[in-house]
């Protein structure tokens, strides 16, 4: 377990990245960690139009709770978003840029000092029927991408989060998201 994980959210409104920063956190507790914290950043937030959230996670209580500034992990779940340069900003030397992309990480070829992981989760929930009201829900299958590159979380704990917010028939379809996710991401490692 490490000792501190700062994670930074970026989506659009809609894709659900407020609700996978309160499971990671809610994961996190179940996995042992006992400083949990997630939260939205409040903006004129609409479908279709740039979110963020945060997320914390620490073995010991968290007494911070601004924005995440200089997260260890970035989760893009549109990645259109990486044209803004604010969803790199930060990203600490060594860290994970996780993000919603059918390219191998290295085609995306964005420099910089941290590790790059990849999954086409817009596929993998296009597939699963994972769509409201026209947009693809890509929130939870990204989770599995989280996984595969941090492992600070195991799959039991980020399946009893999920069980505890779905009902069973939406968990057992968000599940298999996570799970082909999982399967389907690419890393690519600068340290």
């Amino acid at each position: 377990m490490q000792d501190y994980y700062e994670i930074r959210w970026h989506g659009r409104g809609g894709q659900g990245a407020i609700t996978a920063a309160k499971i990671l956190a809610q994961a996190a507790y179940f996995e042992g960690y006992r400083g949990v914290t997630a939260a939205p950043s409040f903006g004129a937030e609409r479908r279709g139009v740039p979110v963020s959230a945060s997320t914390r996670i620490a073995p010991q209580t968290i007494m911070v709770v601004s924005q995440v500034e200089a997260p260890n992990v970035v989760v893009v779940l549109d990645h259109t978003l990486l044209k803004y340069d604010e969803v790199r900003s930060g990203l600490m030397k060594g860290g994970w840029l996780i993000v919603n992309s059918r390219q191998h990480p290295k085609e995306l070829d964005l420099g910089g000092d941290f590790n790059i992981a990849t999954a086409d989760a817009t596929e993998v929930c296009s597939s699963l029927g994972l769509i409201v009201a026209g947009i693809t829900v890509v929130n939870t299958a990204i989770l599995g991408a989280f996984i595969r590159a941090t492992e600070a979380v195991g799959m039991a704990s980020i399946e009893k989060a999920i069980r505890e917010r779905f009902s069973d028939k939406e968990a057992s379809i968000n599940l298999a998201a996570v799970a082909q996710t999982y399967k389907i991401t690419e890393l690519a490692r600068t340290t």
